[in-house]
């Protein structure tokens, strides 16, 4: 079983926890965490990211277990810095998940329960896909997005690099959303939205 280490130790990485041990390929080591802590959720705090940088690269996985609502910055810091140290970052699915073979997924993805990716979909780096969120056929998703639970991104729809998706919303085919957008939950989108807008 390999080795992997958890960079945060938010609510999202509860989530993280409990799809990395399903899948029964890692065995996680402990956070990474600023907080002073001996311990979270039951796993050692073994450092902050100074730590990471003494370990063996070949034989360590990392997962950025932090979450991504108010900014995504800090996971594409953390993504990029270590990804450049030759550090390797796992795509992580969820047994519960259905993703289809002809589906392409980047490093450092998580697949949370009940997702379905769908033919021909395509998931960039670094992203969280969250738990029963589809992602219909033809659907291209940025690096580092953040679709959130029960999100519907229907056929051939476009969501473009740094992007949250709230829980619920429903984008309608073919649509296309900007860099930097943030789209509260709920929404109903059936219009092309540009680059860094705000929809709550």
């Amino acid at each position: 079983m390999k080795k992997i280490i958890l960079i945060g130790a938010g609510g999202q990485a509860k989530s993280c926890i409990d799809v990395i041990n399903l899948t029964k390929n890692y065995k996680i080591v402990g956070f990474i965490d600023i907080k002073k802590k001996k311990k979270i959720l039951n796993y050692k705090v073994l450092g902050n990211e100074q730590y990471l940088k003494k370990l063996n690269k070949k034989s360590t996985y990392l997962h950025i277990s932090l979450g991504f609502i108010k900014s995504p910055l800090k996971r594409i810091k953390i993504f990029n810095e270590f990804r450049k140290l030759n550090f390797k970052f796992p795509i992580i699915k969820s047994p519960r998940s259905y993703v289809s073979k002809n589906a392409k997924i980047l490093d450092g993805t998580i697949i949370h329960h009940n997702t379905v990716i769908n033919f021909d979909a395509k998931i960039g780096f670094n992203s969280i896909i969250n738990t029963s969120a589809i992602i219909e056929h033809g659907a291209k998703i940025g690096n580092n997005c953040h679709v959130s639970t029960r999100a519907v991104i229907n056929g051939d729809v476009v969501v473009q690099e740094n992007t949250f998706i709230g829980s619920g919303t429903v984008i309608r085919e073919g649509v296309k959303i900007g860099k930097n957008c943030f789209i509260g939950m709920g929404q109903i989108v059936t219009k092309d939205i540009p680059n860094n807008s705000v929809i709550k």
